[in-house]
C-alpha cells in the first residue's frame, strides 16, 4: 500500500495518537489484522473475533516490528506507539475509506445474488489485457475483507475489481463508502439471504445500496434479462446499460454454441460491433459472465480484442466450476457456495457430460422458511436434468433427494437417490455408489465444507499416480 503516516491514519479513524510525538510522522507501510502477518513497519488493527481478540497479540506483534497498533483498549504505559479507538471494526473501515480515496484508481463494483465471484474472475481477466488489475481474493468481500483488498492497492494499479457480499440491509452502503465504485455492477437479484432480506424486492433494495456513494459521472451495467433489475430506476440519474441473451440488450449474445464441459462459443454484440469469442468455463451462466466483462470493458475503453482475448484467458479456479480430471473420475469443483440457482446451473453443466453423472449436493443455507421449498425444487431440477445419480448430504438435502424422487418415480427416470446425514456416511459407501468414469459435480453451502469431499475424491488418484512413479 501507498504509505499513510500515523498522524494521517489517526485523524482518519478519529483515533487519539499515544506515544512518542516524534514517531507520529512515521509511515506505515501494510495494514493488518493477523499477527502472524504483522512485519517490519506494519499497522496492526486489533479486530475482535469469534476464537481470538487481537488485543492479546499487541506486545507479540510490535515485538515482530510493528510501527503501531490500533486499540479499543486503553493500553497505558507503553514502550510503542498505539491509536485508541471506539471501534475497531469501525476504525479498518474508516481508515480504508480515507486510502481509497486518495488514489487515483478506478474501481469497479460487483455484486448480485449468484455469480459475484465467477463474475469478478471474468471481469478481471479481460481488464488486465490493458490495466494493472487488482481483484478481491478468496471471500474477502465484506466489512472486514473489503478493507483489506483496497490496502492491497499500489500505486502502479490502475482497476480494482472488488466483489462486495452482503446478507442484510445496510452492509452494502457501508462497503460502496470504503469502494466508492466508478462502475456499478449487479449479476442478478436472486433468492440468496432470503432469511434477513425478506424477498427478492428486498434484495434489490440491499444491493442498490452500492449506488449510493458512486462516481456521479459514473456507469451502471445490470443484467437486462432479470425481471427486478430491468425495472429498476437508479435513484442517481444514472441510466443503466444492460447486459443478457436478448437483443433487446446493447450488449448481448448469439449464435451460442455449447461446447459441453469444453465451454461455449458465441458471438457477442456490443453497441458498435461484434466478435466472436471462446468461452473456457462450462456453462450458460458463463456467457452471462463474458458479456458483463465485455460490458465493463467496453465502459473502459477496451477493443473488441483486447476484450475477446480476456475472455479467452478466464480460468476455473478452485471451487468454482473447477475440472479436475483424474484416471478414474471427472469432477466438477464448486463446493465453494451455494444458492438455489447457482445449483441448478451447475446441474445444467453437469448434465452435458458424456459419461454417466452423479451429483454429491449438501444443504443451502440462509434460505429461511423458503428452505424445504427450494431444497425440493433442486431436487426436481437434478431429475429433470437426467442426473443419473444424486447423492444428497446434510439435513436440508432430504428435502432434495425428496423433490428428486417424486419426479422420477412421476416420470419414469431410472435416477439413484441416496440421502446422508454425514459425509463421514456417504465415504462408508462411496466406493460402491460411485463408477470409474463418472462425472461428479460437488456441490454445497460454503459451512458444509465439501472441500473435504473433493480431496477425498482425487485421492485415490493421487496414490495411484504415486504407485506408478515408484
Amino acid at each position: 500500500m501507498k504509505h499513510m503516516s500515523l498522524q494521517e491514519i489517526a485523524a482518519a479513524c478519529g483515533g487519539t495518537y499515544h506515544g512518542d510525538a516524534a514517531l507520529s510522522s512515521r509511515e506505515a507501510s501494510s495494514v493488518v489484522i493477523d499477527s502472524r502477518k504483522a512485519e517490519r513497519d506494519s499497522l496492526f488493527i486489533a479486530i475482535k473475533g469469534a476464537r481470538a481478540d487481537g488485543h492479546d497479540f499487541i506486545p507479540q506483534v510490535m515485538e515482530k516490528g510493528a510501527l503501531c497498533s490500533v486499540s479499543e483498549q486503553d493500553l497505558g504505559e507503553t514502550p510503542y506507539p498505539y491509536i485508541r479507538v471506539d471501534s475497531c471494526q469501525q476504525a479498518l473501515k474508516d481508515i480504508a475509506e480515507h486510502y481509497r480515496r486518495s488514489l487515483d484508481i478506478k474501481v469497479v463494483g460487483i455484486s448480485g445474488s449468484v455469480g459475484k465471484t465467477s463474475t469478478k474472475e471474468m471481469i478481471a481477466s479481460v481488464l488486465s489485457q490493458k490495466y494493472n488489475v487488482l481483484k478481491t481474493e478468496g471471500n474477502f468481500n465484506n466489512e472486514i475483507g473489503l478493507p483489506l483488498t483496497v490496502f492491497n492497492l499500489r500505486e502502479e494499479h490502475e482497476i480494482a475489481v472488488l466483489e462486495m457480499g452482503i446478507s442484510g440491509f445496510g452492509e452494502m452502503t457501508r462497503l460502496a463508502k470504503i469502494a466508492r465504485p466508478d462502475i456499478c455492477l449487479l449479476t442478478n437479484i436472486g433468492v440468496a439471504h432470503l432469511e434477513n432480506l425478506g424477498s427478492r424486492d428486498g434484495i434489490l433494495k440491499a444491493k442498490t445500496e452500492m449506488f449510493t456513494y458512486m462516481d456521479p459521472q459514473g456507469t451502471i451495467i445490470l443484467n437486462g434479462d432479470d425481471d427486478k433489475l430491468r425495472a429498476f430506476t437508479p435513484e442517481n440519474g444514472i441510466s443503466p446499460v444492460y447486459f443478457g441473451l436478448g437483443p433487446s440488450c446493447p450488449f448481448h449474445a448469439e449464435h451460442i454454441e455449447n461446447k459441453g464441459l469444453k465451454g461455449t462459443d458465441t458471438e457477442f454484440v456490443t453497441p458498435r460491433s461484434r466478435f466472436f469469442a471462446h468461452i473456457n468455463i462450462p456453462g450458460s451462466h458463463m456467457v452471462y459472465n463474458a458479456l458483463a466483462g465485455a460490458a465493463v470493458g467496453y465502459a473502459l475503453g477496451m477493443t473488441d480484442r483486447e476484450i475477446a482475448r480476456g475472455i479467452e484467458a478466464n480460468v476455473p479456479i478452485k471451487g468454482r466450476n473447477n475440472l479436475i480430471e483424474t484416471p478414474r473420475y471427472t469432477i466438477i469443483d464448486d463446493c465453494y457456495n451455494a444458492n438455489p440457482a447457482s445449483m441448478k446451473a451447475s446441474l445444467d453443466v453437469l448434465a452435458c457430460a458424456d459419461t454417466r453423472t452423479a451429483a454429491i449436493l449438501g444443504d443451502m443455507f440462509e434460505l429461511g422458511e423458503t428452505s424445504a421449498k427450494m431444497h425440493y425444487e433442486t431436487g426436481v431440477h437434478a431429475a429433470n436434468a437426467g442426473i443419473n445419480v444424486l447423492i444428497c448430504i446434510g439435513t436440508l438435502t432430504a428435502d432434495t433427494a425428496r423433490g428428486a424422487e417424486d419426479t422420477a418415480v412421476k416420470k419414469g427416470l431410472p435416477m439413484e437417490i441416496r440421502h446422508f446425514a454425514s459425509k463421514e456416511d456417504f465415504f462408508r459407501e462411496a466406493d460402491t455408489i460411485l463408477k470409474a468414469n463418472d462425472t461428479i459435480l460437488v456441490k454445497a453451502s460454503h459451512g458444509m465444507e465439501f472441500t473435504e469431499i473433493v480431496d477425498r475424491l482425487r485421492a485415490p488418484a493421487e496414490t495411484e499416480n504415486k504407485k506408478a512413479k515408484n
